[in-house]
């Protein structure tokens, strides 16, 4: 069993006032803040609206101590859409020094729009189905970036390398099974879940190239018009993205939604447009698989004990 204490999530990144004014002002001399407001969302770090006296809104998000190579990462990929008709923030200022403050921090541009999750709620099933269309699209875009190997996205690009989605998956596979062990689950549950895998294995060798998985597509990342009818207008959070198989990062995007979710459903995939792979319907089964214990892991790791009941059965359903 794992001994370490739970990781903490959103933990209190301390940053003041004067110490925003002093990171704004290292990217414009004459910047003068009026206004510091901590908004929801990012489970790891603390994410700060600054409001300018004459320019507009920025983002500040800081990274805690442990996971200072986050700033690097977000940096990257979102340099990678620089050239391409997506929006996504665009980075104003990064600093790993911890001169200004004992963390690593990046200054963004803040995007328009409010947080989808907040207006579903009171959206139809054919408002639902447009917008669901409109990430689906995007999502294809994201998509289409092509790296040069497998395997998870790092500081500087792919941090350990692999020459196919196969070994890349294969691996992960293999290293959440031991994690699950590891941290309390069934030994025998995890041995069907890996004869499982190699029983489908042929489903991950059909992924050839390399694409941009953003890995945590949903509607709490997902910007949209305010008013009326809601339209995509922005796309944030990438701190998970990965260099795999899209059909995984369809698999994740779809994870949460049930059966009265088949509107959004339905619009995603109808916006994403189609899918050149034999028996493509398969493979998200086993990406929601990986989901599912990647999640199990996860919420044994943050100490969210009572949740593993459920993400069980549904492993034990998957094997």
């Amino acid at each position: 069993m794992f001994n370490e204490p739970p990781l903490q999530l959103k933990p209190r990144l301390t940053i003041s006032v004067d110490q925003v004014q002093s990171i704004v002002r290292r990217m414009s001399p004459n910047a003068s803040v009026l206004d510091v407001t901590e908004l929801h969302g990012g489970e790891i770090g603390t994410v700060l609206e600054v409001a300018l006296a004459d320019s507009p809104a920025c983002i500040l998000k800081a990274y805690p101590a442990s996971l200072q190579w986050k700033m690097a990462k977000e940096v990257y990929v979102l340099g990678l859409f620089r050239d391409l008709d997506i929006t996504v923030p665009s980075v104003l200022f990064a600093d790993n020094t911890r001169s200004v403050i004992d963390l690593n921090y990046v200054l963004m541009t803040k995007l328009d729009g409010t947080v989808l999750g907040r207006r579903e709620a009171v959206l139809t099933d054919a408002q639902l189905f447009e917008i669901y269309a409109e990430m689906g699209a995007a999502l294809r875009r994201i998509n289409d970036i092509a790296l040069d190997s497998f395997g998870y996205i790092g500081p500087d690009g792919v941090w350990t390398a692999y020459p196919s989605n196969h070994a890349y998956m294969s691996a992960q596979l293999e290293r959440k099974l031991k994690e699950f062990c590891v941290r309390g689950g069934d030994p025998a549950l995890a041995e069907r879940l890996r004869d499982s895998v190699v029983a489908h294995q042929h489903l991950l060798k059909a992924a050839v190239v390399p694409r941009l998985c953003h890995y945590d597509f949903h509607a709490g990342n997902i910007l949209v018009t305010s008013q009326g009818d809601p339209h995509l207008s922005g796309i944030v959070d990438f701190e998970n993205a990965t260099s795999g198989d899209p059909l995984m990062d369809i698999a994740k995007a779809i994870y949460y939604f049930t059966a009265k979710d088949a509107p959004k459903r339905e619009g995603l995939l109808a916006g994403y447009g189609k899918i050149e792979r034999p028996d493509w319907q398969e493979t998200p089964d086993l990406y929601r698989m990986y989901c599912t214990l990647e999640l199990w892991c996860w919420m044994a790791q943050i100490g969210k004990h009572e949740a593993l009941a459920d993400l069980t059965k549904e492993l034990a359903s998957a094997a």
